[in-house]
């Protein structure tokens, strides 16, 4: 049951805070405001709002895996990458809301698991549990990365002519 402690703690740390690598994926988040979210600073670059729509996604797909379903594959654009539908604030509060209560969701699937359950083979992958939840702790440090560059780029504003 150690290690299976462990990786929750590192799933927390990385989404709440106390991490080694610095801000955690809800501290660079905490400032985004839904303009901010929906903003595209890059062209054919994601918004900080579908990146944090896609870890919710990937959240949500690992949860079920633990609970044994099997993991997607192939999946439609608009599953991965869920779209954007509604620009207002309380639908950004909303999708920030839904990306805490899928981290705490996944973290407590996680404590149902002995130690022995992480070197299982995850139903449809090839690779086990354990890979699994470490791919998932990285995957959203991946995206806190780009969200924190994202955060960094000015908001554009259209002028109106």
């Amino acid at each position: 049951m150690q290690e299976v402690i462990r990786i929750g703690s590192q799933l927390k740390r990385a989404f709440e805070g106390g991490a080694w690598h610095g801000p955690s994926l809800q501290e660079i988040l905490a400032d985004v405001s839904a303009q901010q979210a929906a903003a595209r600073p890059f062209i054919g670059a994601h918004s900080i709002w579908e990146i944090v729509l896609h870890i919710a996604a990937w959240q949500s797909f690992a949860t079920r895996a633990l609970e044994g379903e099997p993991m997607p594959t192939n999946l439609p654009p608009e599953e991965d990458w869920p779209p954007v539908t509604d620009t207002s604030e309380a639908a950004w509060q909303g999708a920030l809301t839904n990306l805490g209560n899928g981290n705490k969701r996944l973290r407590d699937a996680l404590r149902n698991l002995e130690d022995e359950d992480l070197n299982k083979i995850v139903a449809g992958r090839e690779y086990s549990v354990y890979f699994l939840l470490h791919g998932i702790i990285q995957h959203s440090l991946y995206h806190a990365g780009q969200i924190a560059l994202l955060k960094k780029a000015p908001v554009q504003t259209s002028a109106v002519g």
